[in-house]
């Protein structure tokens, strides 16, 4: 085997990445002689490598080893692990992604190292989206809980999990911003809300990567997609078109990519959409002149599956050959399955039609990142069973699931008090075709989840619950279809209970990627049940089962309680039931807004005025903005969410009336909890610019702080607010602040409080 000597440190890689040009050589020069003795070597090896040597470093294939079901794909073979052995051997594969499992990981590592020309190890890359073996809340699910630290820690012990199972890096986190609630893919970011999405962007990417340096043996290189504007598909139809301002896409849809690059990123994931024509596997100017050029990036691109090739269906492309050229030049830098890049780099430099420089550039963003990872250094980490069985699907991993799954639950609605139930003496049907499910608690986007530990609903409420016997369980119908004797034997269980718990919502195949909708409501068979089980006069309680936010209509919208409950992961019948029956007062806010009607989307709260502003409390205005059926308000808003609690806030207070332009402001907010219980309440700042150059939203979150009440307990919660805060994408499509007047709510949800008027002063001179 030829030897390698150790690559640049994490520090040197950050470092000479950034100083990459299209084809820079050169040390950065701030690097110390090591360090540029250490980036002289990865070009020394650069400079060993044949030209389809250098190919197969940027192609990436499926794991026929240790992922089966991948092998049905047939643009590359890579079903035949005969095929893919003998690639690794030629250097014609340096990457391969889905497959899990520390003791294969090393025999297929070991084919790259020991048999291999250069011994250039691989990189073992996986969708690891909301956890490995152990299963977290979907993304969205968890971007209620309105917590940093959850997300960084649900994060890291996924990273954990994929680190000890032989993986090195996760097409994680998603990051775009999800205005549109027909789109399948809102389940796995942060919802409607920049802010949000641009914290938990940067949590998880801390998490992933963990603190010590993608060095360390539990780093997980996060990889950000898909860039960019994927959510923003017109319609909500999946791989659907996008086109809007650069405005737009600077303001919406480009920060949380800015939040996970500033937090560490190397890697991110080129779209499978075009953006105002120009597909964005193709675009130099997202990839390059603001990727790079602008924002300083300095890892590497990878195509979405297959989003190279389809250059030509977008037609933007001629053939496979072109595709490749395209994709290249514009930015992309790893190619995923379609195996463009190694069929066609080798001709394409020969022709003069792509430069070896920019070959090389993409090689040495790849192998350098492979540093950084310790990868040539250690080529087997995370390839150790013993450590494995240790930290997958451990204990702790277990529990943190289950508090991420109750901090993510949302109260709705809770009229009457019916909520919590009593875990004695009150019977309960709990009805619907989620009562008893294990195969959709998962949610979408789940490959290695540990089966064996999905707790159900049932499962849930019989442990939480003094007697079992005081539970009826009736499926009452399937999800989208009637049950024969189903409404019969779910009314005579409502007739004979105390309260009835409906278990609705979507199938974990409802959402997710091409699982787009146009009508984003409960299925019919559901709200038959519904309306039939409601029928008998009993109490009801509405569980949702979701990946987005969802019209509610008819018995569903007028139950006594609803409460969104997702898809919590595997500890979800615990989580729900901790919840449900009182052991936790709930604390989610919703990060998306449940419209009136799903003819309602695209819908985000943050939407503007227009100069026809509705009257919301008058339904009868005409020539106003606003659709006939309904007014122009979401049924339940952004940051909505109710406790067993009742939080009452004061108004919200400013410490000088005016903002200096360099100075700082106090805003504060007494809040009160006057109920019977303990609560965790949300408190949210929105700003509102009256009168800029731009039209602005009515309101936007710069900030929020979660605070522990007691019963009868006040507390004085206060941001300080300074003039970056107040900016917005400008004229210039840069970032502009105007001196003016702004409205300050501190309040509880995006519908709700009064403002208190700030004005920022001009700027000194």
């Amino acid at each position: 085997m030829t030897q390698i000597t150790a690559l640049p440190s994490r520090r040197l890689v950050l470092a000479a990445l950034a100083a990459l040009g299209a084809g820079a050589v050169a040390a950065p020069r701030t690097a110390s002689a090591r360090q540029a003795a250490d980036l002289a070597r990865v070009d020394a090896l650069i400079g060993r490598m044949t030209i389809q040597e250098k190919a197969g470093q940027l192609n990436l294939l499926g794991d026929p080893f240790r992922f089966r079901p991948l092998n049905v794909n047939p643009l590359d073979g890579q079903g035949d692990p005969a095929r893919v052995t003998q690639m690794i051997r030629d250097g014609t594969v340096g990457n391969l992604f889905n497959g899990v499992g520390a003791e294969a990981g090393r025999r297929i590592q070991t084919i790259a190292v020991e048999e291999s020309r250069l011994g250039i190890p691989l990189l073992f890359a996986a969708d690891i989206i909301h956890g490995l073996k152990t299963v977290f809340p979907v993304p969205l699910a968890e971007a209620a809980a309105f917590d940093a630290d959850l997300a960084r820690r649900t994060a890291r012990a996924a990273g954990l999990e994929g680190a000890a199972s032989a993986i090195h890096q996760t097409y994680a986190p998603m990051v775009d911003v999800a205005r549109d609630q027909r789109w399948g893919r809102v389940v796995e970011g942060a919802g409607e809300d920049v802010y949000l999405n641009n914290v938990l962007a940067a949590a998880r990417v801390r998490g992933f990567q963990g603190e010590k340096g993608l060095a360390d043996r539990d780093a997980l290189l996060a990889t950000p997609k898909h860039f960019a504007a994927y959510s923003a598909a017109i319609g909500g139809m999946e791989y659907n078109t996008t086109d809007m301002s650069e405005a737009t896409l600077r303001g919406v849809f480009l920060p949380p990519f800015k939040a996970a690059f500033d937090a560490g990123a190397l890697s991110t994931m080129s779209a499978f959409n075009d953006l105002n024509g120009v597909p964005a596997s193709g675009n130099h100017w997202l990839l390059t002149e603001i990727l790079r050029d602008e924002w300083g990036f300095e890892g590497f691109v990878v195509s979405d599956y297959t989003s190279e090739n389809e250059l030509i269906a977008h037609g933007f492309a001629a053939d496979g050959r072109d595709a490749a050229r395209i994709a290249l030049l514009a930015g992309v830098d790893m190619s995923m399955v379609s195996g463009l890049y190694l069929e066609h780099i080798p001709d394409l430099v020969d022709k003069g039609d792509v430069p070896m420089a920019r070959v090389d550039q993409a090689v040495r963003r790849v192998l350098l990142t492979k540093a950084a990872l310790g990868l040539f250094d250690d080529p087997y980490r995370g390839c150790d069973p013993r450590r494995e069985r240790a930290v997958v699907g451990s204990r702790e991993h277990r529990d943190l699931a289950r508090e991420a799954g109750v901090k993510s639950i949302v109260l709705l609605k809770n009229e009457g008090g019916v909520l919590p139930l009593k875990t004695s003496g009150q019977k309960i049907a709990l009805i619907g075709p989620f009562g008893d499910d294990v195969a959709n608690i998962f949610g979408p986007w789940t490959i290695w989840g540990d089966e064996s530990r999905r707790i159900s609903l049932e499962a849930g409420f019989r442990e939480a619950m003094a007697d079992g016997g005081d539970l009826m369980v009736v499926k009452g119908c399937e999800v989208e279809a009637p049950l024969a004797g189903g409404i019969e034997a779910a009314t005579l269980a409502a007739a004979r209970a105390d309260v009835v718990v409906l278990a609705l919502g979507e199938t974990a195949n409802m959402s997710g990627e091409a699982q787009s909708r146009t009508q984003i409501d409960i299925p019919e068979a559901q709200r038959a049940l519904a309306e039939a089980v409601a029928a008998t006069g009993k109490p009801v309680v509405v569980l949702l089962r979701n990946g987005r936010a969802m019209e509610l209509s008819g018995v569903v919208k007028d139950a006594e309680a609803i409460v969104v409950t997702w898809f919590l992961g595997g500890e979800m019948g615990h989580a729900v039931a901790d919840v449900v029956f009182g052991k936790a007062s709930p604390s989610g806010r919703l990060p998306v807004s449940f419209p009136h009607r799903s003819g309602q989307q695209p819908y985000s709260y943050d939407h503007k005025t227009t100069g026809r502003p509705a009257d919301n409390s008058l339904a009868s205005q005409e020539y106003v903005a606003r659709y006939r059926e309904t007014t122009n308000t979401a049924l339940y808003p952004f940051g909505h969410g109710l406790t067993y609690g009742a939080a009452t806030y004061g108004p919200a207070t400013l410490s000088a009336a005016t903002l200096d332009w360099d100075g700082s402001v106090e805003v504060s907010v007494a809040v009160t909890n006057t109920g019977e219980r303990a609560i965790v309440e949300t408190v949210q700042l929105y700003i509102h610019d009256r009168v800029a150059s731009l039209t602005q939203p009515g309101r936007r979150l710069r900030d929020f702080r979660k605070v522990a009440l007691a019963p009868g307990e006040s507390r004085t919660v206060t941001f300080t607010l300074a003039r970056a805060q107040l900016e917005f994408v400008g004229a210039a499509d840069r970032p502009a602040v105007e001196p003016g007047l702004f409205d300050v709510w501190l309040t509880s949800s995006a519908q709700a409080g009064e403002p208190a008027t700030l004005t920022l002063g001009r700027p000194a001179g």
